[in-house]
């Protein structure tokens, strides 16, 4: 049974290594912005954090299994979408991308808790056909140390870690030493509850251990 992870994010990748998976990676090349556009628009109304990181886990998923169709047709296995996104009193956040987008939120969220939403979207593939798909959605609450200093947030900020990840934290690298706990699975802040997806696998008729690659 094969998997694909329809990402090239490090972060994922490490997880499903750490469980015993090695995927092939590919990125989905999805416009994000023009799909949530086009969803709100038919919608009529703003989509909830939910709605969104979902449509966006479900477009990556699709496209990259589409693609298998071609470079791979013999494929036979899994294809996992993810995406996330921070709430925080009220408001979203993705990627800041730009140091003083990371540096205000940081300001913001010191002392404070927010909701890491995560949109799971795990597609069965056989000879490159799509036969059956399994959503979900997971969610934890992350706290912040109301501690750090202006400085270590310009320090943490100088080193380019959080410009790239939602929200502007990571829980398993650097910004781990600024986070006071985490309510929920943690793998969910690093990227992708894989209690999710190995839920989302079962649904599928997929035993977990058959995913695993090396051992």
């Amino acid at each position: 049974m094969q998997v694909c992870l329809a990402s090239t994010s490090p972060a994922r990748l490490m997880l499903l290594r750490q469980a015993g998976i090695e995927p092939l990676t590919i990125a989905s090349d999805v416009d994000e912005d023009a799909a949530i556009v086009a969803a709100e628009e038919e919608a009529g109304r703003p989509l909830t954090p939910e709605e969104h990181v979902l449509l966006l886990a479900q477009a990556k998923a699709a496209a990259v299994a589409e693609g298998l169709a071609i470079t791979h047709p013999d494929f036979t296995g899994i294809v996992i979408g993810g995406d996330s996104m921070f709430e925080l009193d009220g408001q979203i956040f993705g990627k800041p991308h730009t140091p003083e987008a990371a540096t205000e939120r940081w300001l913001h969220m010191r002392g404070q808790a927010g909701v890491l939403h995560s949109g799971h979207s795990v597609l069965l593939v056989q000879q490159g056909a799509v036969v059956d798909a399994a959503d979900d959605i997971a969610e934890a609450t992350v706290h912040f140390v109301a501690d750090i200093s202006d400085e270590e947030i310009a320090a943490y900020v100088a080193t380019g870690e959080p410009l790239e990840v939602a929200g502007a934290f990571t829980v398993d690298s650097l910004g781990g030493a600024f986070i006071d706990r985490v309510e929920g699975d943690p793998s969910t802040v690093v990227g992708m509850s894989l209690s999710t997806v190995r839920v989302l696998a079962a649904r599928l008729g997929i035993s977990w251990p058959s995913l695993w690659n090396r051992l």
